[in-house]
C-alpha cells in the first residue's frame, strides 16, 4: 500500500465517511449526498487505503465504526460542521453586514437577547448571529467577531474589556414572597428559613461554581450545614431563574442577569441587600475582529454592548440602593 504520510486528505472521501459514520448506512449516506452506493463505497475504500486502517466493521445487515473510525470521526465531524456553517453564513449574507457573537447560553437568554431589539431598531441593516454554548469558543475562530465571557480576571484574554462584576443573591417569585409574608407558605425572613424551601442549584463542576453554589452562599451566612426541604439540580442558570419565576423555590440569582426581573418586581430578594454576595469573577467583552481589520458593524455592536453594560452597572447600583433603603428603619 502506497501512502504519503503528510499528504492531506481530500474533502470528498471525508464527507462520505462522516455521512456513513453518522447514519451507519452506506445507502442512507449515498441518498443524503446524492451519490450512488458504489460511489460511496469507493470513496470509503480510498480513504481507508490512504490511512492504512479500516474505518468500518461491515456486517451482513449493519455497519459499525472501527476504533480508527471513531478516532477519525471525532476530528472530522466538528470540522465539517464548522465548514458548513461558514458556507451557510457566506451564502445567506449576500453582501449584508453582519456580526457574529459567541457567549454562554444563560447569558444569551437572560441578558443579551432581551436587549437585542434595541440594536436592531438602531441598525436595521446589520444582521446579528448569536452562537450560545457553554463550551469555550476558540479565540482564533474566524467566524466569531465578538465573545462575551465569564471568567476570573486572571483568565481574561489580553485586550478583554470588563463589562460588570458578578454578585449573587437569593431570588423568589413575587407570588411566593407574598405567600410567605401572609403565612400561606413557609417564612422567608432570614437565611435559616431556607431549610423549609426548595433550592435550585446549578449542576456545575467548573471552578466558578464555588461562587455560584448555595453551599458557598450558605457558608458565607454561617449556615454551612443547612439542608433545604429539597434540592433541585439544574444545568443552566436560566433554568433556575425560570423555576423561581414559576414559584417553585428559591434561586441563587446572578444580579446582572436577574436585574430586569427584580426591577419589574417579577422576582424579589427575600433578604434584600444583606443577601448579596460578590464574586471575584466578572463578565468580559473580547473583540476578535481587531486583528482582521476594522469593520464598522462590529465597532457599532461593541459600542452598543458597552452602553448596555453601563446601564446594567447602573441598575445593579440602583437595585442595591433600593434594597438598602427598604431595610432602613
Amino acid at each position: 500500500m502506497n501512502r504519503t504520510p503528510h499528504r492531506p486528505l481530500s474533502i470528498g472521501p471525508l464527507r462520505a465517511f462522516e455521512a456513513v459514520a453518522r447514519r451507519l448506512s452506506f445507502s442512507a449516506a449515498a441518498e443524503e449526498l446524492f451519490l450512488t452506493q458504489p460511489a460511496i463505497s469507493r470513496q470509503i475504500k480510498s480513504l481507508e487505503e490512504e490511512l492504512g486502517a479500516p474505518l468500518f466493521v461491515r456486517g451482513t445487515r449493519r455497519v459499525e465504526l472501527s476504533g480508527a473510525g471513531v478516532q477519525l470521526l471525532r476530528s472530522v465531524q466538528p470540522l465539517l460542521q464548522r465548514l458548513d456553517g461558514t458556507v451557510r453564513q457566506i451564502r445567506s449574507a449576500r453582501g449584508r453586514r453582519h456580526v457574529s457573537v459567541a457567549t454562554f447560553a444563560s447569558f444569551a437568554s437572560l441578558w443579551l437577547l432581551p436587549r437585542l431589539r434595541g440594536f436592531e431598531q438602531e441598525h436595521p441593516d446589520i444582521d446579528i448571529r448569536v452562537s450560545a454554548s457553554d463550551q469555550m469558543v476558540d479565540l482564533d475562530d474566524p467566524e466569531i467577531d465578538l465573545a462575551l465571557r465569564y471568567c476570573h480576571p486572571d483568565a481574561a484574554p489580553p485586550g478583554s474589556t470588563r463589562l460588570f462584576d458578578e454578585v449573587v443573591t437569593p431570588c423568589v417569585s413575587r407570588a411566593l414572597a407574598d405567600q410567605a409574608e401572609r403565612g400561606h407558605a413557609p417564612p422567608l425572613s432570614c437565611p435559616a428559613d431556607l431549610a423549609r424551601h426548595t433550592l435550585y442549584e446549578e449542576d456545575d463542576h467548573r471552578p466558578s461554581a464555588e461562587f455560584l453554589s448555595w453551599r458557598g452562599w450558605l457558608r458565607a451566612q454561617g449556615l454551612p450545614r443547612l439542608e433545604p426541604a429539597r434540592w433541585m439540580y439544574l444545568n443552566f442558570t436560566y433554568q433556575q431563574v425560570q423555576g423561581a419565576l414559576a414559584g417553585g423555590g428559591v434561586a441563587l440569582g446572578r444580579l446582572a442577569m436577574v436585574g430586569d426581573s427584580l426591577a419589574r418586581g417579577d422576582l424579589v430578594e427575600p433578604f434584600g441587600a444583606a443577601g448579596r454576595l460578590p464574586s471575584p469573577y466578572a463578565y468580559w467583552l473580547i473583540d476578535l475582529a481587531t486583528t482582521r481589520g476594522p469593520r464598522p458593524e462590529v465597532t457599532a455592536f461593541a459600542r452598543w454592548l458597552h452602553g448596555q453594560a453601563a446601564r446594567t452597572r447602573e441598575q445593579m447600583a440602583l437595585v442595591d440602593a433600593t434594597a438598602v433603603g427598604a431595610q432602613a428603619p
